[in-house]
């Protein structure tokens, strides 16, 4: 994402805000896109001239889980909640969300960055060792399944020739 100035988010802010301008038009103006412009009008008026100011960090587990159930409590929106919480990123609350709801609360305190290491254990998958008892308790379900398809087969190919045999009746 393209880093813009303090002063340049303020002047954008103080375009739409005290002149009145619509944020489309303030867009046009500065060649700024139109989500950038929402971003920094709310998080302006949440959080004053701080909330156009670029803060990079991680974020605790504890502050994630609380992000997350505030959006969903009040029914809002990423971009609210990023003016609110003073959050720059709208795909970080995406992706803690995502994993709030997919893996439960406890993956947002796990904090994997950078590579996976290459070295250390070996992570192949193992296929599940089948018995021959299951083996054989499959090919008999198998067996056991076309025979039915088998018998339906034939029982359907008797039926069509016997309507074929049967004089045609007009009323």
């Amino acid at each position: 994402m393209t880093k813009y100035s303090l002063e340049l988010k303020f002047e954008v802010v103080q375009f739409v805000l005290e002149e009145r301008n619509s944020q489309r038009e303030a867009a046009r103006r500065f060649g700024i896109t139109k989500g950038h412009i929402q971003m920094w009008v709310a998080a302006y008026l949440h959080n004053g001239i701080e909330g156009l100011a670029t803060k990079h960090g991680s974020y605790t587990g504890d502050f994630k889980i609380s992000v997350i159930e505030y959006m969903h409590k009040n029914s809002l929106s990423a971009r609210q909640v990023a003016a609110e919480f003073n959050i720059p990123s709208l795909a970080s609350i995406a992706s803690w969300e995502r994993k709030y709801l997919e893996e439960g609360a406890a993956a947002l305190y796990i904090d994997k960055r950078g590579r996976s290491s290459k070295m250390g254990t070996d992570k192949k998958l193992k296929k599940p060792e089948v018995t021959n008892e299951a083996k054989e308790e499959d090919l008999r379900a198998e067996v056991q399944r076309l025979r039915l398809e088998n018998a339906y087969l034939k029982k359907l190919n008797a039926l069509i020739q016997q309507r074929e045999k049967s004089p045609k009746k007009i009323k």
